[in-house]
């Protein structure tokens, strides 16, 4: 998806990881993708940058749909589906 696409999604859950260092954010994904159903949408809000590549990696892993990040100043935010 483009950033524009990415910008009307509505997730429903969002995961502000912006405090925490590798592999912070991954874990605190991993924690939250279980409280929501197949097919919602979750936004991961990360100030690390090895959290672009980690989130995609790990979603092909699980069998989950990256949707894309978009870089906001000072931090991603990264969407997946959950399937």
């Amino acid at each position: 998806m483009n950033t524009e696409e990415l910008k009307t999604l509505e997730p429903t859950k969002t995961v502000d990881a912006r405090g925490t260092a590798c592999p912070g954010p991954l874990l605190e994904a991993k924690k939250a993708i279980g409280t929501i159903n197949p097919g919602d949408i979750m936004e991961v809000w990360s100030a690390d940058e090895g959290t672009k590549a980690d989130i995609p990696k790990w979603c092909k892993k699980q069998g989950h749909e990256y949707l894309g990040t978009i870089d906001e100043p000072g931090y991603f935010r990264i969407f997946l589906q959950k399937k």
